[in-house]
């Protein structure tokens, strides 16, 4: 039997000869892993297995809650009154409430002319209509060319208004913030937002400004994104899946069951009241449109989604803009959760249920829990219980609950079925990504508060006509991801391990999961592969 370890036991290993140190070390490290070490990572499992639970139970409720409503023909839009605007032969147009459009934009060379296109040619009256292009360009040129494109749809009877900042203090909101302070836009009673790669039908206003119009507690009403390029790549396919799912389910059981979802910063109509209200656009984080709807939503404000209204819009195909996006969508819930979860406990315009509901479900198990138990449990946990074989993971943990959550997220794009593997390995590298990401948003170190616009291409033609010009621009500290490439050595030496000395049989998943980590490690994942 082992005795328990302490510095007695340990220095009496050390006396006699030195024949034996590698065995006098094997025995030490025997005794501090029976002590110390099986311990510890068997709590650290045990951890996992609950934030996994969570992380089960929240999605298993949410399926069930939207499926439900889909089977019996229970529309979220049914519970709102909805009816067409009609001209009036005294009123005119009058009888169409006055919208602003707002489109910011940054430097986007390959896009703009599609975005300020797509708004200039939305179906509603042109006198209760005005179209704001917010160019925050550091480009000289860009800015010019943005220019005359809104002066090109000026000349055609539109009524557009190109505006510029000096300075781009609070980036894309606080872009959005100055737009409203414009005399013409505080005459409007809603806004639209869309973002430089976004395509909106010409009936958007048609479909959505009534619910607005007809409930005057609704405050938002937010459409679905439809990508034209997901077909680029498997970069791009799993993405799909992965936002198809968050649309379809999350947006969806947001909508049914408490009337609010985050507001996914395009694609979505805004009450002004309810704007003012809020208090309006604020910079003090990199996720200012869920800032917003949560802050509305404390206000007593209710959302509509609808899923039915798709708007296209661009997905990252280049790895580099990729992450970055990430970065940004999983570091600022992280913060803002942070800095707002007293502000929400305290409220008192809302119920328990959905303050719960808000803090519980929304912010702490998808924005949280869900990015850190996808790389510890499978890329921290299972890997290491390869090397200490003392600690064993329940079946249902590693296969079941897994093989469910999977299948829950790839249903939504049949299309993509047969890339379920592929979604899984890429998901759990980016996991890493993103844990990094929220634990930066949560104790708020240097990279909180990093901005950077995802960058777009218009056509995939184009970028990999531009790949060999922009390719030699890139330096070896770009192209090397030294975290991913770390973390799939490691898995493939443990891969190895398991194969000649293990007893769970993981080795065909660490050696899948290991050359995904080194793929994306040196870059080649994405339209546009980074070389030296």
């Amino acid at each position: 039997m082992d005795r328990p370890l302490t510095m007695a036991n340990l220095l009496e290993l050390f006396v006699g000869t030195q024949d034996d140190i590698i065995g006098k070390f094997m025995l030490i490290w025997s005794q501090i892993k029976v002590s110390l070490v099986v311990p510890f990572l068997r709590v650290f499992m045990y951890i996992n297995l609950v934030m996994l639970i969570m992380l089960f139970t929240e999605m298993v409720y949410m399926v069930v809650v939207v499926t439900t409503n889909k089977l019996f023909g229970k529309k979220p839009e049914q519970r709102y009154k909805w009816e067409q605007f009609e001209d009036d032969v005294e009123l005119g147009s009058s009888v169409y409430p006055l919208v602003l459009v707002q489109v910011p934009m940054f430097n986007e060379r390959e896009v703009y002319q599609l975005s300020i296109g797509a708004a200039c040619r939305l179906s509603w009256p042109s006198d209760r209509i005005v179209v704001q292009v917010l160019d925050d360009s550091t480009d000289p040129l860009i800015k010019s060319m943005v220019e005359m494109e809104c002066n090109s749809w000026a000349s055609k009877g539109i009524n557009i208004h190109y505006q510029v900042r000096d300075n781009r203090e609070g980036y894309k909101a606080g872009a959005l913030k100055q737009g409203l302070k414009h005399d013409y836009a505080k005459e409007c009673e809603y806004v639209v937002i869309f973002d430089a790669d976004f395509q909106p039908e010409p009936n958007f206003l048609a479909q959505t400004i009534p619910f607005l119009h007809h409930n005057s507690e609704l405050a938002l009403v937010q459409g679905r994104w439809k990508f034209v390029n997901s077909s680029d790549c498997i970069m791009t396919r799993v993405q799909e899946m992965s936002l198809n799912y968050h649309f379809k389910v999350e947006q969806e059981f947001g909508s049914i069951a408490y009337s609010f979802f985050g507001f996914n910063g395009t694609a979505g109509v805004w009450r002004m009241a309810a704007l003012d209200e809020a208090e309006g656009w604020k910079d003090r984080k990199t996720v200012e449109d869920m800032d917003l709807a949560v802050r509305a939503s404390l206000k007593g404000w209710k959302f509509l989604y609808i899923g039915s209204i798709m708007v296209k819009n661009e997905l990252p195909s280049v790895l580099k803009a990729y992450r970055y996006q990430q970065h940004r969508w999983s570091c600022g819930p992280a913060n803002l959760f942070r800095k707002m979860v007293f502000e929400i406990m305290r409220n008192n315009r809302v119920t328990w249920r959905k303050k719960i509901y808000i803090l519980y479900s929304f912010f702490f198990v998808r924005k949280i829990v869900a990015h850190i138990v996808t790389f510890t449990l499978y890329c921290v946990v299972i890997p290491a219980t390869v090397l200490i074989p003392e600690v064993m993971i329940p079946i249902w943990a590693i296969i079941y609950i897994p093989t469910i959550i999977t299948l829950f997220n790839v249903v939504g794009t049949p299309r993509s079925f047969y890339l379920v593997v592929f979604w899984v390995l890429l998901e759990n590298v980016m996991s890493l990504h993103r844990t990094k990401a929220t634990f930066i948003g949560l104790f708020e170190t240097q990279r909180v508060n990093e901005w950077v616009v995802t960058e777009k291409h218009g056509d995939a033609s184009k970028v990999k006509a531009a790949t060999s010009e922009s390719q030699s621009r890139f330096r070896i500290g770009e192209r090397i991801l030294m975290l991913e490439l770390c973390v799939g050595i490691v898995l493939f030496g443990c891969a190895c391990y398991d194969f000649a000395f293990g007893k769970y049989h993981y080795f065909v998943y660490l050696y899948l999961q290991a050359i995904a980590f080194i793929t994306m490690g040196f870059g080649y994942i994405g339209t546009h592969v980074l070389s030296t």
